[in-house]
């Protein structure tokens, strides 16, 4: 088959000499040696100005060392001009695949390091083609569109309906950067996040580079449930009988988000592409999220005392680049510096972010967060405010939603309930049931 597509290729180059300029294909691409040569000289050709066509390359020196005559003008034969494009996709696939089997080759021989295997193959894996739209195609998918019952939201909602309104949910192919003190509710707001996605059928992925996988889980459990975190420490001696017999019902509900936790310490970007190549391919049917907690917490690769300003935006980069390659939303954390602390109006800006001129470019949303009861314990106001700070397809602005500190939960401002009465009610319960 490889041998085939090689001479249907090179053939369509000698029937129409344009397309060389504009093939994406390189000669040390092709499998056969013949073919490379000839490409080259093909190539060599066209910057000296000559013609290659059959006549033309009839006047090689060494016309036999390529097949001779009668195999030129066997590859004309081969042409076919209509599926030129098919056939230089199929060609770089059949590279990649001989290029990955060689990379795994040199990385038995040489016995490299997972995190080199994996950002080798990476490179191959994500090597792009078909980036190109013409205008004429672009303007076909929307020419109903002044017809068509399109959906106001097309992105993945965050379970909020006010900032789905504001930000259109969670895009594919953009990164959002939620930024905040520590403590602030960060985690608990990813998690929410998770959660909802999950249970519309979306494949959340976290990865957690600084709280274990016991942890999270223990978080996602409690804010479902609306059990007090400190109960989580000991559920046998500290849950009520009802969250008890609630249990089982909770686990199980969370059970249907699917989300999947990867809490391997100073983790890398190949490392988050490797695992998120492979959830793809674990579960083909849904469409993946990538939480990543936390930015700076991302490892480069680079040794100690490196430029912390290169690094982030070395990280900032590669989330874009990601976010683009797998066509999916990015979600990571971020921790605010403490000039915040020093000011009167507490409430986040954009230099508030480390080393943050990189993630204000790269970012495609930011959004920070601001509790009042995180600077005044006495406030009734259990608000948690999204500060949109950054919106590159939408307007900024502030939504505000409730918050449970001890539980980890979040609702609509709307909801009848405050999280924290629920949880006083809880407490109320214990202390009837003796618990």
């Amino acid at each position: 088959m490889t041998h085939l597509a090689e001479k249907a290729f090179l053939g369509s180059l000698m029937k129409s000499e344009y397309l060389l300029k504009d093939t994406v294909v390189q000669p040390g691409q092709l499998e056969s040696t013949r073919h490379q040569a000839l490409m080259r000289k093909m190539v060599e050709y066209q910057l000296a100005g000559k013609h290659i066509d059959l006549i033309t390359l009839t006047t090689l020196p060494n016309l036999e060392s390529f097949g001779g005559m009668s195999y030129l003008s066997e590859l004309i034969t081969h042409a076919d001009l209509e599926k030129f494009e098919s056939i230089e996709k199929l060609l770089l696939d059949l590279w990649k695949e001989r290029e990955k089997r060689s990379i795994l080759t040199l990385a038995s021989v040489n016995d490299w390091e997972i995190e080199r295997v994996s950002g080798e193959l990476d490179k191959i894996s994500h090597l792009q083609m078909d980036n190109h739209t013409s205008i004429q195609r672009a303007l076909m998918t929307i020419y109903e569109a002044p017809w068509e019952n399109l959906p106001l939201n097309n992105g993945i909602s965050t379970g909020f309906k006010e900032l789905d309104e504001i930000t259109g949910g969670f895009q594919e192919g953009e990164v959002t950067i939620i930024a905040a003190r520590p403590s602030m509710g960060k985690t608990d707001v990813m998690l929410h996040f998770a959660k909802v996605i999950g249970w519309a059928g979306y494949l959340p992925l976290i990865f957690s580079l600084e709280m274990p996988e016991k942890l999270v889980t223990s978080r996602l459990v409690a804010s479902t449930g609306g059990f007090n975190r400190g109960k989580m420490r000991d559920p046998k001696q500290r849950l009520s009988q009802r969250q008890k017999d609630s249990w089982a019902a909770i686990l199980g509900n969370l059970t249907h988000t699917n989300i999947q936790i990867f809490d391997g310490a100073g983790q890398t970007i190949p490392e988050i592409r490797a695992n998120t190549r492979k959830m793809i391919h674990q579960y083909p049917q849904r469409k993946p999220v990538v939480f990543i907690d936390y930015l700076s917490l991302i490892h480069t690769g680079h040794t100690k005392g490196g430029n912390p300003h290169q690094q982030i935006t070395e990280v900032s980069k590669s989330l874009k680049t990601m976010a683009k390659d797998f066509n999916c939303p990015v979600i990571c954390l971020a921790q605010l510096n403490r000039s915040v602390e020093s000011r009167a109006d507490k409430r986040p800006m954009m230099s508030d972010i480390r080393e943050s001129g990189s993630v204000e470019q790269d970012a495609d949303v930011i959004l920070f967060l601001y509790r009042e009861r995180y600077y005044d314990k006495s406030s009734m106001n259990f608000s948690l405010d999204f500060i949109i700070s950054k919106n590159r397809n939408g307007p900024v602005g502030t939504v505000s939603v409730k918050y449970n500190e001890h539980t980890g939960e979040i609702v609509e401002k709307n909801e009848s309930d405050l999280p924290q009465a629920s949880d006083a009610r809880d407490e109320e319960i214990d202390k009837q049931e003796g618990n």
